[in-house]
């Protein structure tokens, strides 16, 4: 029965990639006897998907996905013969690369090499947090991952790896298929790493199987891995790239469908039926239907575990289905704000605290930057090994593994996290973010130094760009609050999301609190702050700039010259306001406009005119105390007051 289910899986990738005349049969085929034994062991239920005390998967060489549809399949998930017959077809429930949200039974959405792992990382974070705070009865599961040579080479799989033994994350094992073909060749041509020693160093246990195809060597090897208790476990397997084919163990089988002659030499080679999609009765009957029965009796006796709890400790009971299921509401009173001015950066800080206080399991850190960024949970300590209890996450200098991490955090669910760096350092996790975006999951990134006024460190870290690509993201809510009040309200929205990664950008400069600053109107994205739409200009700003446009206005105001200020907090949130609000904020019958953001005009002009309506930076910045860079580019009540006074004489 194994080896017939092993090579059923890899007639079914043959014939999927085939009727597609698109895909990857390479390392399916290779795979399949790994990803036949990694479900074998899982705890599961394929008829509740998302169970939350379930063993959880991550392709993380998601181009391999006619392996995991054929396995969602045969261990009785929601997906049909007919579903596999559609792969990579338009609104197919079997998509080029897995796709978390669209297929039942898949866990996270993979396919750009390297974040895999990562992900992975992120969800035997959350089990190691939650069995710790809530029990091993409630929480106890594993966590599984499938890479390959690629993921190997990817510098974010092993920023995470290094994290995980340092964490001890013994419930995570990652198998490594080990097939020595990329792409373009051969990999010794781009790549000679010894993975045992790297991983051992990292404090990981180094298992290898010498023959991919022996189930039973793989099934020992993960045996061992479930024996460890202090790390984290990579089992490298010898596989065969394209195993059966005539082009086996070269790059040529990685990305091209084998073809009706050389696919059905495959399944000779396998001893299996050279009909397309077949899978014998027995294996329905002997295997699929045990995983349905057994997957029902698992998730049976935990609900009666949960129902156990909910009769003798509601309280409990209470705060732990609602933190799994991303429903734990927060009653957010008004927070009061000691100084008149206050950096956003030490707003958030205060909110973040706040925070702490509310959610049971909220926690977050930052990439080396936590006395910068004011991220440090204050009554708290910091996370490790040997105190799971640290709500304070020291993620290194290691941006891009915190933000995919904290992407397999909120996948697990159970736990509110958030990272944090400076804006500029956006580049290096945008990835990250757009996957949060693609899998509406509700990720939260605390960017800080947000232009700049970061003054004396020069036009490396002064953001420019980056405002303008992180809101060219579908999906992705851009918050730059004004004030502590505006912090305040980015901070709600962020808590409470469920399908959107949120981005709060805060200053590092002291910004003073706009009493006309308002909390509920922030959150629909952009609102009058100052005058109203009898005037002869209309100002739109964000972040630090709005402070300026509200004294500019106020100069103005002496000489006669009414303007009205719109702070815009999100153009996302402010975009999808009826089109009745909208036209009260911005009026399209006031033409003479100024946009001011110390940052790209990129994406300025839907609300400025003309290019003279901008005050925005296209050059990169200067290194100079800050209050002296922002004078030279303009940021200044002078020159706004000057340039307003041409725009409205023209």
């Amino acid at each position: 029965m194994d080896n017939l289910i092993i090579n059923t899986l890899r007639g079914l990738a043959i014939d999927m990639t085939n009727k597609a005349n698109s895909g990857h049969p390479g390392m399916a085929l290779g795979s399949a006897p790994i990803g036949y034994t990694i479900y074998k062991n899982m705890n599961i239920d394929p008829q509740n998907s998302e169970w939350f005390n379930r063993d959880r998967f991550v392709l993380a060489s998601g181009h391999a996905s006619a392996l995991l549809y054929g396995l969602l399949h045969l261990n009785g998930y929601q997906l049909n013969i007919d579903d596999l017959k559609n792969f990579r077809q338009l609104n197919s429930l079997t998509p080029g690369h897995p796709e978390y949200h669209h297929t039942k039974g898949v866990d996270a959405t993979s396919g750009p090499l390297g974040q895999g792992i990562p992900m992975a990382v992120g969800m035997a974070l959350a089990e190691k947090v939650l069995a710790n705070k809530y029990g091993s009865k409630l929480v106890n599961h594993y966590t599984y991952c499938l890479c390959g040579d690629g993921d190997m080479q990817e510098g974010v799989t092993f920023e995470a790896s290094s994290l995980a033994g340092l964490w001890q994350l013994n419930k995570l094992i990652v198998f490594y298929d080990s097939n020595n073909i990329t792409l373009d060749g051969n990999l010794v041509d781009s790549n000679k790493d010894n993975i045992k020693e790297r991983y051992e160093s990292f404090n990981w246990q180094y298992l290898c199987v010498e023959d991919g195809n022996d189930y039973i060597a793989i099934q020992k090897a993960l045996d061992i891995a479930k024996k460890e208790t202090n790390k984290p476990t990579i089992i490298e397997v010898k596989t065969i790239i394209g195993i059966g084919s005539s082009k086996q163990g070269t790059n040529k089988v990685h990305g091209s469908p084998l073809g009706k002659e050389d696919g059905d030499k495959a399944k000779e080679s396998y001893g299996i039926s050279l009909d397309e999609f077949y899978v014998p009765n027995e294996i329905y009957t002997e295997y699929t239907n045990k995983k349905i029965n057994n997957g029902k009796e698992l998730f049976d006796n935990y609900q009666k575990l949960l129902s156990k709890l909910k009769d003798n400790n509601y309280d409990l009971y209470n705060e732990f289905t609602k933190v799994i299921n991303n429903d734990y509401e927060i009653t957010f009173d008004n927070l009061t704000f000691d100084q008149d001015v206050q950096a956003t950066r030490n707003s958030s800080h205060d909110i973040i605290n706040f925070l702490s206080k509310k959610y049971p399991t909220f926690m977050g850190g930052s990439a080396d930057l936590a006395s910068s960024n004011m991220t440090k949970i204050d009554d708290s300590t910091l996370f490790s090994a040997d105190n799971i209890d640290g709500r304070n996450i020291n993620y290194g200098i290691r941006e891009f593994a915190m933000a995919a991490i904290n992407n397999g955090v909120i996948l697990h669910k159970g736990i509110k996290i958030f990272g944090s760096t400076f804006l500029v350092f956006s580049d290096y996790l945008k990835p990250a973010i757009k996957m949060a975006a693609l899998m509406k999951i509700p990720s939260v990134f605390v960017f800080t130094h947000d232009s700049i006024a970061v003054g004396e460190d020069g036009p490396t870290h002064q953001p420019i760009e980056h405002l303008a690509m992180l809101r060219s993201i579908p999906n992705v809510c851009v918050l730059r609050p004004c004030d502590a009040k505006e912090t305040y309200a980015a901070w709600q929205i962020a808590i409470t999301s469920k399908e959107s990664p949120t981005i709060i950008v805060c200053s590092r400069q002291n910004l003073k609190i706009l009493e006309e600053s308002n909390i509920n109107e922030a959150k629909k994205g952009a609102y009058t702050i100052y005058g109203d739409n009898d005037c002869a200009l209309l100002m739109i700003a964000t972040g630090s700039e709005v402070s300026l446009a509200y004294d500019s206005a106020l100069v103005l105001a002496k000489e006669n010259i009414k303007v009205k200020v719109v702070s815009m907090i999100s153009r996302e949130l402010f975009e999808k306001q009826s089109k009745e609000y909208q036209e009260d904020i911005i009026p399209s019958s006031i033409s003479k406009r100024l946009v001011m953001e110390m940052a790209s005009s990129f994406g300025w002009h839907k609300y400025s005119l003309s290019n003279d309506q901008l005050l925005c930076i296209d050059t990169f910045g200067l290194s100079a105390p800050g209050s002296i860079v922002q004078k030279e580019f303009g940021f200044d009540v002078e020159n706004v007051v000057n340039k307003v006074k041409d725009i409205v004489n023209k």
